[in-house]
């Protein structure tokens, strides 16, 4: 799981394995496989960077 920060300062865990898409509108919209949007308040870059840490914790 990664943690993200909602806009109202809310950390929620989010399965990496469920994103779809990442966007910067200017805020970041998480689109996940199941239809639901989060808006959070790390950049599209720092998303990216928790995912590929994440996987490689699961994978090392």
């Amino acid at each position: 799981m990664i943690e993200v920060t909602k806009l109202n300062g809310q950390k929620i865990l989010v399965n990496p394995d469920l994103l779809e898409t990442v966007e910067e509108t200017p805020d970041t919209v998480i689109l996940l496989t199941t239809g639901r949007k989060l808006i959070i308040k790390e950049s599209r870059q720092e998303v990216k960077n928790l995912v590929k840490s994440y996987r490689k914790d699961i994978f090392a």
